[in-house]
């Protein structure tokens, strides 16, 4: 159980100032992100503005990471839409809902320990083509919609929507050498609509994206058959959902962890995702999970603590009931360049400088991740897959570092020291260390610096002892350590192996 001072954070040294400044600057930048990806999936505008604030909410409050931020977000949305156009948006909200559950289970089961196995070219790529998506999704601001048409802005309008975007990033980045007193992405905010606002400049606003005005999110029980078809049609989409919503989330924990040097608690955050996941599907929001460029613009802002989620969610929900004829009139230039400056910091530029260090291979895949994400727009399969190559290529390696030294004692038998793990891998490589037909009647292999790792490694030894038996010789294993004797035990119907004891031996412990 929490204590309640560790449960809120309580005992932490809180900046209210900094945490509500943030949480503004977060709610602004959110917004509009959140009802473009519910447009895009298909939901009602408002859908993508209560799941900004239940996500945020409940997260906040009591998820694993202070200083994560959860909303609304495009990785998940874009996983729904086939079921949208399908089954429509009733199945679309039990499938939210289902997503929760599973994202709960991994949770309780304490199954978000896995995403240790991430390495880091993997990260550099996942956060690099994130950096990207960012980036061009911005580039969208500078097109105008007529008559269905997507085209780019140009004349007055373009130049207009250019200036305000660099007056914008100029803020952003000289502001901090005055002061740091307040949050550089709120400022600019703030100056370019008042500057938009005080000379009637003819700009996008955020109402030309959607209207954010509305009530408090309505309880409603998604209408539909309650039968094993519904469940085979929504299960798909909410295990791929739930498994995006987690990877991204727990990618983007890892990621705060680094940057604050804090550790972040992933078992608690992947049930606070499930339980806003479940709350999004009864209350008509779209669902989500934590959003990259919103944490960074929040941690940016010198947020540390729980406040400024809270606050940056409450703050959605004012605007939604109060506030929107004011957001209405922000213009999306003082947005668009505040997630320009997100995507510029969110990049690993680092990457760059270590490359000629890195190992030709790690290249390749933080490349390859890098170059999925942003063509697929799928962060959940870019992660798959660059981990997969990952212990594909570390598997190959270390199949090629097994060794083998042979010497044949006073007594005539003949010893074979392995160096490095028998496993699937590395089979083949064993077995042609041995020459049986040369070799004297009695051979021992001696495990002291190798273990059998798996079924293919027990199978490797299983043939190797029947061809020595063919050949009239006895084959003897030697220092093994105590879970590959457990292994070969277990095996015991598929080899038959002479183990030499060693009481002079001593079992290293895991």
């Amino acid at each position: 159980m929490f204590s309640s001072n560790s449960f809120f954070n309580f005992s932490q040294k809180v900046n209210y100032k900094n945490e509500i400044l943030a949480g503004l600057t977060v709610a602004m930048t959110m917004m509009p992100e959140s009802l473009s990806f519910a447009i895009l999936a298909g939901f009602p505008p408002l859908a993508g503005l209560y799941a900004a604030f239940i996500m945020g909410l409940i997260t906040s409050i009591f998820g694993g990471r202070p200083g994560l931020i959860s909303g609304g977000a495009g990785a998940t949305a874009i996983v729904l839409i086939a079921l949208m156009k399908s089954n429509g948006i009733e199945y679309v909200f039990a499938a939210i809902a289902f997503a929760g559950i599973i994202q709960i289970g991994v949770g309780l089961f304490k199954l978000g320990k896995f995403i240790r196995l991430v390495p880091q070219p993997v990260m550099y790529g996942f956060v690099n083509g994130l950096a990207v998506i960012i980036f061009i999704a911005q580039l969208e601001q500078f097109k105008t919609v007529a008559n269905g048409t997507s085209t780019w802005l140009s004349g007055a309008s373009l130049y207009i929507m250019a200036g305000l975007v660099l007056l914008t990033i100029a803020i952003v980045v000289l502001l901090p050498k005055i002061t740091k007193a307040v949050p550089p992405s709120l400022i600019a905010i703030i100056v370019v609509f008042l500057l938009v606002f005080g000379f009637n400049i003819d700009t996008k606003t955020v109402k030309d994206i959607a209207s954010v005005s509305g009530g408090f999110p309505p309880f409603h029980i998604p209408a539909i058959p309650f039968e094993l078809n519904t469940l085979q049609i929504i299960f798909p989409y909410a295990l791929i959902m739930a498994g995006v919503g987690l990877t991204e989330g727990l990618l983007t924990l890892n990621l705060v962890d680094e940057i604050t040097s804090t550790k972040g608690n992933g078992n608690r955050e992947c049930i606070a995702q499930g339980a806003a996941n479940i709350t999004n599907g009864f209350f008509f929001g779209m669902g989500g999970c934590p959003m990259i460029a919103q944490t960074l613009v929040n941690l940016s802002a010198g947020a540390r603590a729980r406040l400024s989620g809270i606050i940056a969610s409450l703050t959605i929900l004012i605007i939604i009931l109060f506030g929107a004829p004011i957001i209405d009139r922000v213009p999306m230039a003082a947005l668009t360049g505040v997630m320009i400056m997100v995507a510029i910091g969110t990049f690993e530029w680092v990457s760059f400088r270590i490359i000629n260090k890195m190992p030709k291979q790690d290249i390749f895949i933080g490349i390859l991740v890098a170059i999925i994400t942003i063509w697929l727009h799928n962060l959940a399969l870019a992660v798959l897959i660059g981990v997969v190559i990952s212990a594909l290529v570390f598997a190959w390696e270390s199949a090629k570092r097994i060794r083998a030294k042979k010497y044949i004692d006073e007594r005539g038998v003949k010893h074979y020291e392995i160096f490095g793990p028998l496993f699937f891998g590395s089979v083949t490589a064993f077995n042609e260390k041995f020459d049986i037909s040369g070799d004297p009647q009695e051979v021992i292999i001696d495990f002291r610096d190798s273990r059998v790792a798996d079924m293919s490694g027990i199978e490797g030894l299983n043939k190797l002892t029947e061809r020595y038996k063919l050949a009239g010789k006895k084959l003897h294993l030697q220092h093994l350590s105590e879970d590959c004797r457990t292994l070969l035990k277990n095996a015991e119907e598929v080899i038959e192996v002479n183990i030499l004891e060693d009481p002079h031996y001593n079992v290293m412990a895991n």
